[in-house]
């Protein structure tokens, strides 16, 4: 069962100087129990992509066009796009909890944490302020916190703990999807294992779908079964881990994979993608990523390249892979003669 379609989504936001084209006619699925990371560099529009699917974009953000349709639990279908603030609030939590970037900045310092759990509890159920407490004691200790700090202030939690809270703050109603917004950010590495191997372990025992968003592709092979690759705020590439991974289709996921190092190939030098992504104020004509491909062609340059399949379950938008080029075959010898991508 697909429990989310996004299709031909594109947001644009209001600036003094004028609009910017964050996301530009992005589309994928996910199916119920899947698990797809967004990656890309900062800026690239993951984050705004998850802002649009529970309605939660700043005011100068607007969809200008397609739709986000999502599956309910009584099996009703709602394009969150479209949906009224009282949808929306039914919707937050209940079918669609988010784990933030920022746990210190996303709970309240004065309220306890067994409160904030509390309060998102009873927003849709109606049980007493008692029997939430107990269920926010129960949710920590689900995801390894005491009971005890269900009492505790953010302030008094370190930061993994904090990012727990999080966590058990998306589950407490079940939802069948999360949001996750580089849930791991600034901690340190132990931690981040931690707390990715909690994510991972809680939403195989719960079938519950994810969104996984991050610059980190480890964070990825580690929690998703797919993948999407996002470059100036357009979906270059998507498919099964497994498969991108082995074999890119688009230049910019080769060259995302070459610049983060492998433990299984620890000889090979890595790679560093010279040049900034495109002014997304004034978008180029044809493909993004033409300034800083080693592969373009002239048509490149005038050419919008569209999502197209290859094979099963995987698409990307290149004109060169598209009629065959193999990006993987032609590394090497790409990498002597080209001066965009730089061997560090």
């Amino acid at each position: 069962m697909t429990l989310l379609n996004v299709e031909n989504l594109s947001v644009k936001y209001r600036t003094e100087t004028g609009s910017i084209q964050a996301v530009n006619d992005v589309s994928f699925e996910i199916e119920a129990g899947e698990r797809l990371g967004l990656v890309g560099e900062s800026g690239c529009g993951k984050t705004t992509v998850a802002q649009s699917i529970n309605g939660l974009l700043p005011d100068n953000g607007e969809v200008t066009e397609g739709s986000i349709e999502l599956t309910r639990k009584d099996g009703s279908v709602t394009d969150t796009t479209q949906a009224d603030r009282s949808t929306l609030e039914d919707i937050r939590w209940a079918e669609i909890a988010m784990i933030s970037q920022s746990a210190m900045n996303a709970l309240d310092p004065v309220y306890d944490v067994g409160d904030q759990i509390r309060e998102a509890i009873q927003f849709h159920e109606k049980v007493s302020k008692k029997k939430a407490r107990e269920r926010a004691g129960n949710l920590i200790d689900q995801v390894g916190i005491d009971k005890e700090h269900v009492n505790s202030y953010p302030h008094q939690l370190s930061g993994g703990m904090r990012q727990r809270v999080m966590i058990a703050m998306s589950l407490a109603l079940d939802p069948p999807l999360i949001l996750a917004d580089e849930p791991t950010t600034a901690l340190d590495v132990v931690t981040q294992d931690h707390i990715l191997s909690q994510i991972d372990e809680l939403s195989e025992s719960e079938n519950i779908s994810m969104v996984m968003i991050t610059h980190d592709i480890s964070v990825v092979s580690e929690t998703c079964d797919k993948i999407g690759v996002m470059y100036a705020g357009e979906l270059v590439e998507v498919g099964p881990i497994e498969e991108v991974f082995s074999d890119p289709e688009h230049p910019y996921t080769q060259g995302l994979l070459s610049a983060f190092p492998s433990l299984d190939e620890s000889d090979d030098s890595l790679v560093t993608i010279r040049g900034e992504p495109p002014d997304l104020s004034d978008p180029p004509a044809g493909c993004s990523f033409y300034e800083r491909c080693p592969y373009s062609e002239p048509r490149c340059e005038t050419d919008k390249p569209s999502l197209t399949p290859r094979g099963d379950d995987r698409a990307a938008a290149c004109l060169v892979t598209d009629e065959g080029f193999d990006i993987e075959e032609q590394y090497e010898a790409t990498m002597e003669e080209t001066s965009k991508w730089h061997r560090l």
